[in-house]
């Protein structure tokens, strides 16, 4: 495959000889690769688990030229009789580390491990693989980590401390060059097939792998898919919007809800109109009261990250109404406790260097419009970062999804406002009859967790065949409620 410098190893011409030269290297570095493993403790794992690193050149173009060590951890399966196809879970972001959030994983896949490895990769530019990192917001004022403005002044700094690495030249850290990294990974662990599960932007990196190297995989899940044309952080706008009025609308036709917040819709409208504003408030996670003109992009981003999670947006309608009275508390803790946990934190230099590459230079062409509401700042905030961003130039053959080789599940939930089911629509569509798509109606962003899929998700992995894969029931979904809307516990009291 065109891009593709292990695909050109393999071309037709090759005689039968260097072949079978080509293939005994390959068992050699393959099992020096499973030799290098090594035992060791990561922060959050109870047992032990294996580690291993290979060296890659930044430009593969220039194996001679600089080196990265991308680090990988295995979780040995537990079964004495294990199967050979491991299963690489894949961090979202982009930015992740997937060393980083494995503990948190390790529950959600423990049957699925029971039978087979779990293997983490640090992509190149995450975690402790040439780690592309930036200062870390959390310890700012409420003004720096809301204000988009400061926040691209913090962005400037970065990235000119970033190119004074010895890795800095920051056009190798796209998703097309860490598939390469990830299937070096699999030859190491002398794995002749391998199964993927990834979430958000995990979910364009497994689309990645499918298109370079279809034959290595055995299946894929992909839940909440970011497909690689879907123009990131553009489509976040209508998609945001649509997930602000489902949750309007919930309001009005819910009994509860409509006694609560009776005017919910012009009371939003109402709070958006008395934007800016400078009010004394409580930071969310230092206590300290500081002063800060609320603006309404500021208002926009809090609401954001409840909408990820149906049970976090039942709340919204309280925070809204609180906040239009003058108490902005709610509003601000309920933005801050969406945000990841600290072992998720994006390393937003590797963020940038993979948007600024595979989405910025598509965004005039995108047919996606801006939400009402949410409108373009966010989009104009990257244009003006992504300007002065070094990019790579990304082949056109990377936004093009083949139909799939093996079996493929996507999942979507219907409330999710940044990859809701019409992203993953179409990618099913593209990968053909191999691919089922599964929406859960009521959920959101990530759908992995719920109960019911993690029963489904292991029958799905261990089917024997494509078809019985693509045949298993995954109709519990539809049985998932919304969340009603938060009720405080000591309502009618004033704050």
């Amino acid at each position: 495959m065109e891009g593709n410098s292990f695909a050109a190893d393999r071309s037709a011409h090759l005689v039968a000889a260097l072949l079978l030269v080509a293939a005994a290297l390959l068992v050699s570095t393959t099992r020096a690769g499973a030799q290098d493993l090594k035992p060791c403790r990561v922060p959050g794992i109870k047992t032990e688990v294996q580690c291993g690193v290979l060296s890659r050149a930044l430009d593969p173009a220039r194996p001679s030229g600089v080196h990265i060590d991308v680090h990988y951890m295995v979780v040995p399966a537990l079964a004495r009789r294990k199967k050979p196809d491991p299963v690489f879970v894949l961090a979202g972001g982009p930015g992740q580390s997937a060393i980083n959030v494995a503990p948190m994983l390790l529950q959600q896949f423990a049957r699925i491990n029971n039978r087979r490895d779990l293997v983490f990769v640090d992509q190149r530019g995450t975690g402790r693989s040439a780690p592309l990192l930036c200062a870390d917001p959390r310890h700012s004022t409420l003004a720096e980590q809301l204000d988009s403005g400061l926040r691209e002044a913090a962005m400037a700094q970065c990235l000119a401390q970033l190119k004074k690495l010895p890795y800095g030249d920051l056009r190798y850290f796209t998703t097309l060059l860490a598939m390469q990294d990830l299937d070096a990974v699999r030859q190491a662990l002398g794995a002749e097939k391998i199964n993927l599960i990834g979430a958000s932007y995990g979910t364009r990196v497994a689309l990645e792998y499918l298109r370079q190297f279809p034959t290595a995989l055995r299946r894929s899940v992909l839940d909440g898919v970011a497909p690689p044309d879907m123009v990131l952080p553009l489509s976040f706008s209508g998609d945001g919007q649509a997930a602000l009025e489902a949750l309007l609308l919930a309001c009005e036709k819910e009994s509860a809800c409509q006694k609560l917040h009776p005017a919910l819709r012009q009371r939003w409208e109402q709070l958006l109109a008395s934007l800016p504003q400078t009010v004394r408030v409580n930071h969310p996670l230092s206590g300290r009261i500081e002063s800060v003109t609320i603006t309404r992009d500021m208002v926009l981003g809090l609401i954001q990250g409840p909408l990820y999670s149906p049970p976090l947006a039942s709340t919204l309608p309280f925070a809204i109404d609180q906040a239009v009275t003058g108490h902005w508390d709610a509003l601000l803790g309920l933005g801050f406790s969406a945000q990841p946990p600290r072992a998720a934190d994006l390393a937003m230099g590797m963020h940038f260097s993979v948007v600024c590459a595979e989405d910025y230079p598509r965004i005039r062409m995108s047919a996606d419009k801006p939400g009402r509401d949410f409108g373009d700042s966010l989009g104009r905030s990257y244009e003006r970062i992504c300007t002065e961003w070094p990019r790579a130039d990304m082949p056109a053959e990377f936004y093009i999804i083949p139909p799939a080789s093996s079996a493929v599940l996507l999942l979507s939930g219907g409330l999710d406002p940044v990859t809701p089911p019409r992203h993953a629509q179409r990618v099913t569509q593209a990968l053909g009859a191999r691919a089922k798509h599964v929406v859960v109606a009521n959920a959101g962003h990530g759908v992995m967790t719920l109960p019911c899929m993690r029963d489904a998700l292991p029958r799905f992995i261990d089917a024997e065949d494509d078809a019985q894969a693509v045949a298993v029931d995954f109709g519990c979904a539809g049985r998932i409620p919304r969340p009603p809307v938060f009720v405080p516990a000591l309502q009618g009291v004033a704050p």
